[in-house]
């Protein structure tokens, strides 16, 4: 087995259209080495969401399709559409390296990708992987890295639809065709969702401010309209060329004080092309651009803009020493660039990174190492590395232990935001051990994790400077579990995180990070009933802290959404999904309000 995936690393076979079950152990995975290789293989903690996953789930976005995945926590600014932030392990948000088909996502200036605007309906599968990533990628991956795949297509010639509506006046609509055979692949698509939405801040103007610091009780809606376009080949000789294209133009209400309406754009374009140096040789070429764009408005009066765009190219190298060892040597670019009307000092820097990995298997034995220089215009050179042991005691036990090193630079809104930002601020620099027991048999699988995290010169609000600033350090520990069986017929499936996101030194020495809960569960249920199917979820997290004084308390909270599903025939399917079954009121940031109960019913055709 381990010979054959081996092989499937230097052919540079991509893992769509491999992935199994979220569950399973043997699903192919990309992310966590920037090769193929199954889940336990890599030597992390890894989740992998398939398409298969997200519609039973019947999630409404990507952040609802992320909650109580091991490791993450989410704040939202009030419901559909609007800012979301996403912790992996404790760290902060901006730790969280995101790709969309390899090509790096997200904003120049906030240094965060928008989840709440990604077309979830064109979405082949998610790969999370959990601990730090840098000595692969670089900048911001200390939590870790999420890659978001696109449907990829292939096979026979096959339309699809989907439409739905439900509560706070949500419309859906999906559309779109793929095929191309066995050696080709296209899927091009085009989505809309729009919602009515709720009032989504209770903010305080006075006296102090806080949340959005305005009071405007109204509805705040959100509209989006995506389009998706993948094509690619694979050449007789082994070589292989893919391309993609997704954009996402939205409308969003909220509100603010200088804005209280946004039109933005989320695009991500590439390409890569993957030859066939020699048989044990194989080189793959990608390049890629990303752009966040806004123009904001206060009450249909324009009053900023913010274009950002994220250039980036990469050339990696996989050599086969033999069946049993891969090589990988690698070189990185990356340029950022902002046009705004907002005045920055600097607009634009660029990293060029140099990354080498070896993994080998000796026996029952798994070993890799990687190391990285990246060398960025504005901070200089960083040095990252990373090193994991795995050992099978057989097909279904597996230990792996890991550490590694991480850093992230510091966004343009940190460094140069008039009235806000730090020029001196220092890059982020982590430290990260992690221990890790994986297990399946007849009983199930189950997998438990322990981690250890050291961020050195954390950036965050300083109130004594009114700015961001380098408050010392923060120690993240934590632990990770998983369980999934089937019991009389149903699936269960179990999740626990367990963390202490503490501050270190300074101000607010033994403090916790913010809108980090300490305990966060998932417990789901789901079983066939020939051409039905019904499920249910509970998400838990316990008590968290706005603030990094933790004066700022938000309550923990549990929910249970219910769910049923028809198949009258093959292709089509009749949803129904009731979120929030108890209608609970909660928040994961401060005066940000969530929906309560909500009723959504979809209805789908598609013959794959």
């Amino acid at each position: 087995m381990k010979r054959k995936l081996i092989a499937l690393a230097v052919l540079g076979l991509p893992a769509v259209g491999h992935a199994a079950d979220d569950h399973e152990l043997d699903t192919i995975i990309v992310t966590a080495t920037r090769t193929a290789r199954t889940a336990d293989d890599s030597l992390a903690s890894v989740s992998v969401i398939t398409r298969q996953d997200i519609e039973r789930s019947q999630a409404q976005s990507v952040q609802d399709l992320l909650r109580g995945v091991p490791g993450v926590s989410i704040a939202n600014n009030g419901g559909a559409g609007k800012s979301t932030s996403l912790f992996l392990r404790g760290t902060e948000s901006d730790h969280v390296l995101v790709l969309i088909d390899g090509v790096r996502a997200g904003s120049a200036t906030s240094g965060q990708a928008a989840f709440q605007d990604i077309p979830i309906d064109q979405i082949e599968r998610i790969e999370i992987v959990r601990g730090p990533r840098s000595s692969l990628y670089g900048s911001e991956a200390i939590g870790g890295v999420i890659q978001i795949f696109t449907r990829r297509g292939g096979g026979e010639t096959a339309p699809r639809f989907s439409i739905g509506g439900g509560s706070h006046g949500t419309f859906t609509s999906s559309a779109g065709v793929s095929g191309g055979g066995a050696d080709s692949w296209y899927n091009m698509a085009l989505t809309h969702r729009q919602t009515g939405g709720i009032n989504a801040c209770r903010g305080k103007p006075s006296p102090g401010g806080a949340g959005c610091y305005v009071y405007e009780p109204d509805r705040d809606g959100y509209r989006n309209t995506a389009a998706v376009l993948r094509a690619g080949h694979r050449f007789g000789d082994g070589a292989e060329v893919d391309v993609h294209f997704m954009q996402a133009d939205s409308y969003n209400e909220y509100d603010g004080t200088t804005s209280n309406q946004s039109n933005g754009v989320q695009q991500v374009a590439g390409a890569r092309a993957t030859l066939r140096a020699t048989d044990a040789w194989r080189m793959q070429f990608t390049v890629g651009q990303a752009r966040d764009e806004a123009d904001n408005y206060k009450n249909h009066v324009f009053s900023s803009r913010f274009n950002t765009e994220r250039d980036s190219a990469s050339w990696q190298n996989d050599i086969n020493l033999d069946a049993q060892q891969l090589l990988t040597l690698g070189l990185d670019y990356q340029d950022d660039r902002i046009d705004s009307t907002t005045v920055y000092k600097l607009r634009s820097r660029d990293d060029k990174g140099a990354f080498v990995q070896y993994q080998g298997f000796f026996g029952a034995h798994n070993l890799q190492a990687s190391v990285r220089r990246d060398d960025n215009a504005q901070f200089g050179g960083k040095n990252t590395g990373n090193v994991a042991w795995g050992y099978a005691f057989n097909e279904g036990l597996r230990l792996f232990t890991s550490y590694g090193s991480a850093f992230k630079a510091p966004t343009f809104n940190e460094l140069y935001y008039p009235g806000y930002g730090n020029a001196n601020l220092k890059p982020e620099q982590a430290r990260s051990f992690e221990l890790g027991l994986s297990g399946k048999g007849a009983l199930g699988r189950w997998s438990i994790s322990a981690f250890r995290t050291q961020v050195e010169e954390l950036i965050a609000y300083d109130s004594t400077l009114l700015a961001p600033n380098n408050i010392d350090h923060a120690r993240i520990v934590g632990v990770e579990t998983t369980a999934a069986t089937r019991v009389a017929g149903w699936d269960v499936s179990a999740g626990l995180t367990l963390l202490d996101p503490e501050q270190q030194g300074g101000k607010y020495d033994g403090m916790l990070l913010p809108r980090r809960a300490k305990q966060s569960a998932r417990f789901g249920l789901e079983r066939d009933f020939g051409a039905y199917r019904l499920g249910a979820t509970v998400l838990a997290a316990g008590r968290r802290y706005d603030d990094l004084a933790n004066k700022q308390k938000l309550d923990g909270y549990a929910t249970l959404d219910l769910r049923a599903e028809y198949r009258p025939a093959k292709a089509w399917r009749v949803q129904a999904l009731l979120e929030n079954l108890f209608d609970k009121q909660y928040e994961t940031a401060y005066l940000y309000n969530q929906p309560g109960r909500g009723l959504y019913l979809t209805l789908r055709y598609e013959p794959n």
